[in-house]
């Protein structure tokens, strides 16, 4: 290949035979990644910091791509913006070949043409992430003849489904720093505070962690509305906090539950069904189990609880992605074959186990935890706070 492009001899971040295997089962000649996620993972780790918040610039907006030919990682290249030179100057790069020459995604997608064009009859069926191009990008690509595009999203996925060890310290990091930052907010929750106000408040303590606050999904008093409003919290009131924070890419999302006061023995009964179920299925949870047995587990266990009418259990792959590999069920929130279901659970892959329980007069009470596999079994990182939290103004009513 042509030098002009950049940097040769550099090793891959991540496993190419595998990708190399996965791309020939689709019958893929090279795949052009453009998703955030996905454009992160091939450049291990590299996010270009200008537009790591808004991806708009002027009229139209940023498109990475990381373009990858099958058996031939010494052609992987990989298109930025013009601003990314900086980037490029410094090694943050890997890819032998960087072209860091585009404004918005039509100049984007010519370079990937021109590459792709260099690559010849090599490079007939192309792979793209349909969800993650541009109309506009994926027209002009369409538009010239000589290339097959077929969906690549899945061959990524499978990818990425097993963690590997820098990645699960990422995942560890950001589902402990979620849920200390939640046992902060929960102790600074105080009658005639507004749901926005909590919601603010775990704002500012996930950014204090170094986290990138993302959402938090937040249930008060008797109601089951999760989303953040002017409802005034009262003395007694249950309050669910199920936020995603991201540490570097990786998301941590868990769920905990607070009281302003404490507990009283039915909410404590309540919250041990939820966790009743939460270990069950746990216990289905090591290498070489099948994935359809997570759900198995937890869903034995809710038809035995005597709430089974008002409780809600599901498991789902986590990383880069709230909702990736493995996937477990087809009857989750979120909508996808459950290609998982009868295949063995490998040891990197994360799981996030969540269980709900919607009761009518005591409110929204849920529990959700990551659990990575581990040798012989798992570990649950941030699996601290899963009991009741009270906040510390009804600890100081009570003189604790």
């Amino acid at each position: 290949m042509n030098d002009k492009f950049g940097k040769t001899g550099l090793k891959a971040p991540f496993d190419t035979d595998k990708l190399d295997r996965l791309m020939d089962e689709a019958g893929l000649d090279v795949l052009i990644a453009t998703s955030r996620h996905n454009v992160q993972y091939l450049l291990g780790g590299y996010r270009f910091f200008f537009f790591d918040v808004m991806e708009a610039i002027g009229t139209s907006r940023y498109l990475p791509a990381v373009i990858y030919q099958k058996g031939h990682p010494e052609n992987a290249a990989y298109i930025g913006n013009r601003m990314e030179g900086f980037e490029r100057e410094l090694g943050s790069i890997w890819t032998p070949i960087v072209e860091t020459a585009s404004w918005g995604t039509i100049d984007a997608i010519g370079l990937v043409i021109d590459y792709l064009r260099k690559l010849g009859g090599n490079a007939r069926r192309v792979g793209i992430e349909a969800g993650f191009m541009p109309a506009d990008a994926k027209d002009v690509l369409a538009g010239h003849s000589g290339f097959e595009l077929c969906e690549a999203h899945f061959v990524l996925e499978r990818l990425r489904a097993a963690k590997s060890p820098g990645e699960i310290e990422l995942i560890r990091q950001a589902s402990e720093r979620v849920v200390d930052a939640m046992a902060a907010t929960f102790k600074a929750c105080a009658p005639g505070m507004t749901k926005r106000d909590i919601v603010q408040r775990l704002k500012r303590e996930e950014h204090e962690r170094d986290l990138v606050f993302e959402y938090c999904l937040i249930a008060a008093g008797t109601s089951h509305n999760r989303a953040p409003s002017d409802q005034r919290l009262e003395e007694g009131d249950v309050i669910s906090l199920d936020s995603g924070g991201n540490y570097r890419g990786y998301i941590g999302d868990l769920s905990r539950m607070g009281v302003l006061g404490e507990p009283d023995n039915e909410l404590c009964e309540l919250l041990d069904e939820v966790e009743t179920i939460q270990q069950a299925a746990r216990r289905a949870i090591r290498p070489g189990a099948l994935g359809g047995d997570v759900i198995a587990a937890g869903e034995a266990a809710v038809k035995t609880s005597v709430h089974r009418t008002v409780l809600d259990f599901t498991a789902h792959g986590i990383g880069l992605v709230s909702h990736e590999a493995p996937r477990l069920t087809a009857r989750g929130p979120v909508p996808y074959a459950p290609y998982d279901a009868d295949r063995a659970l490998e040891r990197g892959m994360v799981i996030s186990v969540e269980t709900t329980l919607l009761h009518a007069t005591r409110g929204y009470i849920k529990l959700e935890d990551t659990l990575i596999v581990s040798d012989g079994s798992w570990e649950a990182p941030g699996d601290s706070c899963r009991r009741w939290n009270s906040s510390d103004c009804s600890q100081a009513k009570s003189g604790l």
